[in-house]
């Protein structure tokens, strides 16, 4: 009877937090953000003009611009907009299948660095299968009154999840506002291949066990270098569990395509090649896409401001797929600047699970209707860049072009980071083999991995 008694006062305790967790996380997208028309904005290797009269809020709402001042905008704001909002945004959860080992069914306070990190890599599939080209049809039907139905929405799912927890409840009863029907639009081939290949990538970042880069499966990758569900994760960490989940994905679609992670700020070319010209599982001799993660640290305590002209660099090249970084213990994934401050995509908003099995399953949930923008100041020190390269020609182009910019940027001897000729092993580094047997990190990893968590790093 005591243990029933006890299980009660738990399932309580989880409906109060899980309705703590969506009122704390569920007002993030009513901040105005705005955009100068003097500076170009830079959106992931594209840059976009705005050009109208004094400062105005971006993307939605537009209500302080009057319908006569935005037909003179001449500028391409609608391109940024559609842009922007084509990127997938992967976001806390709450009511998903429970996390092996734990009672959780939700990542919200923990998971934000397992969501940026998930961003990064949806962004570098994106460019794999889409190209960079690609826009969503759909991204301009989310207008402002989504954002106003969402957050009304948690408000309405805050109360119902408190009286549920009063009655006993197992699923809260939400009245819901129906959302309106999107008139059907006529696709050629094309465009039904892309929002084939859309839906797949979603899907690919379902929060369900089986999903190949859920946080499910990112969470079984994670045991093996000590983390468990609940922990907090550092960007260093993460880049090593999304490599061992690209490694281990099963789905033929993702073998051709590889993630090499830096090791100690020092990119090793030939190791990169190596894995790019692997024979895929399906006994072809084709290249690998690669996408390389580069963990580094950009100052001691406080991000060094000498650091801020090399990121825009960076965020600038086309080969870019963003930078998992943040504010401390608060990850955010930075995807464009302007001026000296960041442009992100904010993974602290608690969304319902959505199940992506289901045929046509809902995508408005999972691409975000507004910038967000931070100082680079504020940045927290700790970040992994990420970059892709579709052939090992784009490789060594990359890497020229990277290399360049590192040297340019670099007031002191010593750049951010490196790309070095040959093996790690010709370096006295141990080798790490394409394909490791039962243990999914080796013992080298190991070390690193817990060096990285602790946010240790050698600065030179």
């Amino acid at each position: 009877m005591e243990a029933t008694g006890t299980d009660e006062v738990e399932k309580i305790k989880s409906k109060f937090m899980s309705a703590w967790h969506n009122m704390k996380y569920s007002w993030v997208l009513k901040t105005k953000t705005y955009f100068s028309r003097n500076s170009p904005v830079f959106l992931l290797g594209k840059c976009y003009h705005f050009k109208t009269e004094g400062m105005y809020r971006a993307l939605h709402p537009f209500q302080s611009c009057s319908a006569g001042a935005l037909a003179e905008i001449s500028g391409n704001v609608e391109e940024f907009r559609k842009d922007f909002i084509s990127r997938i945004w992967l976001t806390y959860r709450e009511e998903f299948p429970q996390i092996k080992g734990s009672a959780l069914t939700t990542d919200c306070g923990w998971g934000c660095t397992l969501r940026t990190g998930q961003m990064l890599l949806a962004q570098g599939l994106m460019l794999h299968f889409l190209g960079r080209a690609w826009v969503w049809p759909e991204a301009l039907d989310m207008d402002g009154s989504d954002s106003e139905s969402w957050t009304s929405h948690t408000v309405r799912k805050l109360t119902a999840s408190f009286e549920a927890s009063l009655t006993a409840e197992r699923d809260p009863k939400i009245l819901s506002h129906p959302r309106r029907a999107t008139p059907r639009r006529n696709c050629d081939v094309s465009e039904m291949r892309n929002e084939v290949y859309h839906r797949k990538i979603i899907s690919w970042f379902g929060d369900s066990p089986l999903a190949a880069f859920g946080l499910h499966q990112l969470i079984e990758h994670g045991k093996k270098s000590g983390k468990m569900a609940g922990d907090w994760y550092g960007p260093a960490v993460v880049a090593h569990i999304l490599r061992k989940a690209v490694e281990e994905a099963r789905d033929p679609e993702l073998q051709g395509v590889t993630v090499y992670v830096a090791q100690d700020c020092t990119v090793y070319s030939s190791d990169v090649i190596d894995r790019q010209c692997s024979f895929m599982d399906s006994g072809k001799a084709d290249t690998k896409a690669v996408i390389i993660l580069v963990p580094v640290r950009l100052g001691g305590e406080r991000t060094n401001t000498d650091y801020l002209e090399f990121v825009k660099g960076i965020l600038s090249l086309e080969y870019c797929v963003g930078i998992i970084g943040g504010k401390p213990k608060q990850s955010y994934y930075f995807a464009g600047f302007q001026d000296d401050s960041l442009i992100y995509m904010d993974p602290h908003y608690c969304q319902s699970f959505v199940d992506v099995s289901i045929k046509d399953f809902p995508l408005e949930s999972f691409h975000c209707p507004s910038p967000k923008k931070m100082s680079f100041k504020k940045m927290d020190p700790s970040c992994t860049i990420g970059f892709y390269c579709r052939t090992v020609q784009d490789f060594e182009k990359a890497s020229e072009e990277i290399t360049k910019m590192l040297q340019s940027s670099s007031k002191e001897k010593y750049p951010l980071f490196t790309f070095v000729k040959g093996h790690s092993r010709d370096y006295d580094f141990a080798s790490t083999p394409l394909h490791e047997e039962n243990d999914l990190f080796s013992e080298d990893e190991k070390k690193r991995l817990k060096r990285f968590s602790t946010e240790e790093f050698v600065l030179l």
